[in-house]
């Protein structure tokens, strides 16, 4: 993954960079790449769920509180984006802001470098996470005023990594665009993406005919015990041999749906990642007065490719007929100097798993 990235790295910048007289040195101005950008680092918190009395009378009225420890996020990153017309202008960047802007095909920069580099390592309701979000867009124009200038292309290496949607991937993409106008054009070329074989069941296996799941026998394929004492009673024993149940309805709504995830978890990380590549085609349109804005985009990758043999890649799963797809939207509107609507959000869907987010809202000033 990492040297596919420095490949396509090198490539953008050898395009991006000025271009001088037959002769003479051709140089990457990196002065001019991280002009405008800013680093920043920061820590957040705040408070977790609240504490969460949990009552059994197994043994008598016994009587436990659940504690769920604090949130906390540290964040570092770097980052060159021109804003758009609707974002507002703040002092320092925390890190937690939130831009769905930024998930767009093409920013306001052309013939630059706009890059973020952003990992966030935080603790959200008792679960820790190291997410990760990068990438570098270029978009060119030669300014020959037409609309389908051969100079104008989209180039984006982007890496994600949210593990509380639990999606990871690399994605490279190469586009051609076509300019309607100054707020509407259109995108089509190839992108190729790098994952985990998403779609692979490691559950599948082990069904049954009838499509139950033979649970148990997995539990003990996987180190845990079970005793009877003869008498109609049960205990169940973990890997360490460490009592975890002690009836038949514990060890069912307790500790086999904590075995198959971690099962499945191991499954999946076992596997090597597949790449796929695949045409995309998309739309960008943005028009902006301090009055109303229209921000818009989307990408639709309809046909697929595999080059991997691996048995458990999505491709195979679904015999390379699906559609992956992204769009987002940013809408504001003031009907006068008092009253005003919003909407935004973006939506997501690669390999059949979803992440999206979405605000809307009204806003009245007071005079």
């Amino acid at each position: 993954m990492k040297k596919i990235a420095i490949v396509i790295i090198l490539i953008l910048a050898s395009c991006a960079a000025p271009k001088e007289c037959c002769g003479q040195d051709k140089k990457i101005d990196f002065k001019r790449i991280f002009k405008f950008g800013t680093v920043y680092g920061a820590v957040n918190g705040g408070t977790s769920l609240s504490d969460v009395d949990a009552f059994s009378v197994t043994n008598g009225l016994e009587t436990t509180t659940i504690e769920t420890p604090y949130d906390y996020s540290m964040i570092l990153g770097i980052r060159k984006m021109k804003q758009f017309g609707y974002q507002p202008k703040e002092a320092f960047k925390r890190g937690t802001e939130s831009s769905f802007s930024d998930a767009a095909t093409i920013g306001r920069w052309e013939n630059q470098f706009e890059f973020l580099f952003e990992a966030e390592y935080k603790r959200q309701q008792g679960e820790t996470y190291f997410d990760q979000h990068h990438f570098i867009r270029y978009v060119a124009d030669d300014g020959c005023g037409l609309k389908n200038c051969w100079n104008h292309w989209i180039a984006k290496v982007e890496y994600l990594k949210d593990g509380f949607a639990d999606i990871e991937y690399f994605e490279a993409s190469e586009r051609y665009r076509y300019n309607v106008n100054g707020n509407l054009s259109f995108n089509i070329g190839i992108a190729q993406r790098l994952s985990e074989p998403y779609g692979y069941d490691p559950l599948e296996e082990w069904k049954l005919s009838n499509g139950n799941l033979h649970y148990t026998f997995l539990a003990l394929e996987e180190g845990y015990t079970v005793e009877f004492d003869g008498e109609g009673g049960v205990e169940y024993f973990d890997p360490s041999g460490n009592t975890v149940a002690t009836s038949t309805e514990v060890w069912e709504a307790v500790v086999i749906p904590t075995t198959l995830a971690d099962y499945s978890e191991k499954k999946r990380d076992a596997l090597a990642n597949v790449i796929q590549h695949s045409w995309v085609i998309g739309f960008d349109y943005y028009k902006y007065t301090k009055k109303s804005w229209l921000h818009a985009w989307g990408s639709l990758m309809p046909l697929h490719y595999s080059d991997s043999k691996n048995e458990f890649s999505y491709y195979n799963f679904n015999e390379g007929q699906w559609k992956d797809y992204s769009f987002g939207l940013i809408y504001g509107h003031w009907f006068n100097k008092n009253i005003g609507v919003f909407v935004e959000g973006k939506y997501n869907k690669y390999w059949n798993r979803e992440w999206h987010g979405f605000s809307a809202g009204i806003n009245y000033r007071v005079f």
